[in-house]
């Protein structure tokens, strides 16, 4: 009786990946994010002929997008040391994940995951023939995830977690609990992830943290210099604003059309980095304004207000900052908040914050203050100007959050040696 149900949702899910691939074909022509999530699918198979030979030892590492991958570096950059004879196969989801480390050279190849139809499942696992399957956080598709069980791979979850509200732990989700029991192995960021998992009867689970916290106390090593940025900031205090969308750039705007300390500088990184969005925000600031993109002119140190307005070196830039501010609060989810906690910062963000358990965590500890609205920013940030024995307390709180929750790699990489040595 329970199996009919059963074969009966996994015969309606890909009825559903069937149709979903025929929709967004349509769509991609209209849609440019559609398209590339399209036409990069239809290099996968290709790529993976050409660079993946029958011989190879291959090590598979998913991650949706962008956030994952960063989750998922420390290991990979561990692995490529530690098995240097193994191709490594890294795949994204989402083309905003893909289009940014589509170079990533740590790799020997980078591709889009296919539609998690029951062919390209086969297809794909023949064509890489994985020794070990690394799922990052999120994503369980069980057309793959079956045949990987099927040909007895290896495959685990890493810095995964869980929730009360997901299909697993609802009355119709035995299904996907199916597919969810063909992971070989969860390592998990909380002892609430691993209780949710042995509710349903799912026992080989570890707690080991969040692996982006060996990620971002990595970066505090690395060379974090940037000459346009020393030019800029000279010795006044800088606040940085990182992954900022609308609503968080008026807040930002209107309080620095309003601000008259002479010795506070403004750097902000755009989640949207469109011509047309660039200069919508530029247009809404009365200061003096500098673009990355114009960073070689001679008199720099001469604005007032410096946007990014490219991708990939907010890490370095929260290096310079001394109070961060970190976007998505007030839209669709907060952004991360571990990298400028690495550099001892205080962080402000807005309230949309309680689905990202290291934001809970920062503002439970006070390391992060959060505010509602245009007045609430002003207060907060006008005092963290103003205090440096504030500023400083905070930005301890925030460094101390990383240092005391850095590990996860280590664990997760013992695991995974005992498994391809033995």
């Amino acid at each position: 009786m329970v199996l009919l149900p059963l074969c009966f949702m996994y015969l309606l899910y890909n009825i559903f990946v069937f149709f979903a691939r025929v929709i967004l074909s349509v769509l991609a022509l209209f849609n440019k994010k559609i398209a590339l999530f399209i036409s990069g699918r239809k290099e996968t198979f290709e790529k993976l002929e050409n660079k993946i030979s029958s011989k190879n030892k291959v090590i598979w590492i998913h991650c949706a997008s962008l956030g994952e991958f960063e989750q998922g570096r420390p290991i990979i950059e561990n692995l490529k040391i530690q098995y240097p004879r193994h191709k490594i196969v890294l795949t994204f989801f989402s083309p905003s994940g893909y289009e940014v480390r589509k170079n990533y050279n740590v790799v020997d190849v980078v591709c889009y995951l296919p539609l998690d139809s029951v062919s390209n499942a086969k297809k794909f696992i023949k064509l890489m023939h994985p020794d070990l399957v690394i799922f990052v956080k999120y994503e369980f598709w069980p057309n793959i995830l079956k045949e990987l069980k099927n040909k007895n791979i290896e495959t685990i979850l890493v810095s995964g977690i869980f929730r009360k509200n997901q299909i697993f732990f609802k009355p119709f989700g035995s299904w996907m609990v199916k597919s969810l029991r063909k992971i070989s192995y969860f390592f998990v960021q909380d002892e609430c992830s691993k209780k949710l998992l042995n509710s349903i009867y799912i026992s080989d689970v570890s707690v080991s943290g969040d692996t982006r916290f060996d990620r971002v106390y990595s970066i505090q090593q690395q060379n974090n210099k940037l000459d346009f940025m020393m030019k800029f900031k000279q010795d006044k205090l800088l606040f940085v604003a990182g992954s900022t969308w609308d609503a968080d750039e008026k807040i930002i705007a209107a309080h620095i059309n309003t601000c008259e300390l002479a010795h506070v500088k403004f750097a902000i990184a755009p989640h949207n980095i469109s011509e047309e969005a660039i200069e919508r925000l530029k247009k809404s600031i009365n200061k003096k304004v500098v673009l990355y993109s114009e960073k070689n002119i001679k008199n720099i140190s001469k604005y007032d207000v410096l946007i990014i307005d490219i991708i990939g070196i907010l890490t370095k830039i929260y290096s310079y900052a001394d109070i961060a501010y970190v976007g998505g609060g007030f839209e669709t989810g907060l952004h991360n908040v571990l990298e400028p906690a690495t550099f001892g910062l205080p962080i402000i963000i807005g309230p949309n914050f309680a689905k990202f358990n290291e934001a809970v965590e920062l503002v439970e500890n006070r390391g992060c203050i959060v505010v509602n609205n245009l007045y609430e920013f002003k207060k907060v940030l006008n005092t963290l100007f103003s205090d440096p024995l504030f500023r400083e307390e905070k930005g301890r709180i925030s460094k101390k959050y990383i240092e005391d929750n850095i590990g996860a790699t280590p664990m997760i990489l013992n695991y995974i040696s005992n498994k391809i040595e033995n």
